[in-house]
């Protein structure tokens, strides 16, 4: 069995398990038995069955530090925007996982500990590169904290409306996510920073591996454009 495929099953079969047993009640070896994997398998996709739950926390934590490494101060504004959708879009993508996610976290204290430190971490990164951005004086970190927070509750107000369904559509998420961060931007003062353009005066070009991509990037593209 690929591993990508043992790794989706044990997601999938965690997920029901938790549905139909409770967090709590459910072991990993619940888990692997319902996904058809053994122990070992289990052990080598995830480390514990917390960390089914939250699989691709480290990897978006990664992504958004690479795209916030290649702002300056004159396009912090739009690294700080870009950084933060990466991980809405990328719950967007999970679809109805995400907000399975999200159910079980109301549910579990435990888990929403978790989830909690996760937020942390995210507001942690971000207030490294805007201090840095801003100068990285000591003088400069409240600054920097407040704009770092202000993002993350930018994109989890999003994130929340979209996950309880008051967003019904991924197009309205988006649209709501910009709007969300052009409130941030609104008060944000990094010194130099150059203003974000109108979408209309900005060339694109898109670059795709092949053609499954054009699939996922088309409901973007139309809001970017309409």
């Amino acid at each position: 069995m690929p591993e990508s495929s043992a790794r989706e099953r044990i997601v999938d079969a965690a997920f029901d398990l938790f549905a139909e047993r409770g967090y709590d009640a459910t072991t990993v070896e619940d888990i692997a038995a319902r996904a058809g994997v053994g122990r070992t398998t289990f052990f080598r996709q995830f480390r514990s069955k917390e960390h089914v739950v939250f699989p691709d926390h480290e990897q978006l934590l990664t992504a958004i530090a690479a795209r916030l490494a290649t702002a300056t101060p004159r396009t912090a504004v739009v690294g700080v925007s870009e950084a933060a959708g990466l991980v809405l879009q990328h719950y967007l993508d999970e679809g109805e996982r995400a907000r399975r996610r999200y159910r079980l976290t109301r549910s579990v204290p435990a888990l929403q500990e978790r989830e909690r430190a996760g937020i942390r971490q995210y507001e942690r990164t971000f207030n490294r590169h805007i201090h840095g951005w801003l100068g990285g004086a000591p003088e400069s970190l409240l600054r920097a904290e407040l704009i770092a927070n202000a993002v993350v509750t930018g994109h989890n107000h999003v994130l929340r409306a979209w996950l309880r369904g008051q967003l019904a559509t991924a197009s309205e998420a988006r649209r709501a996510f910009r709007a969300a961060m052009a409130e941030v931007e609104s008060h944000v003062d990094v010194p130099g920073r150059e203003a974000a353009a109108p979408a209309e005066a900005l060339p694109a070009v898109l670059v795709l591996r092949d053609a499954g991509d054009l699939d996922r990037l088309l409901p973007q593209i139309r809001d970017l454009l309409g």
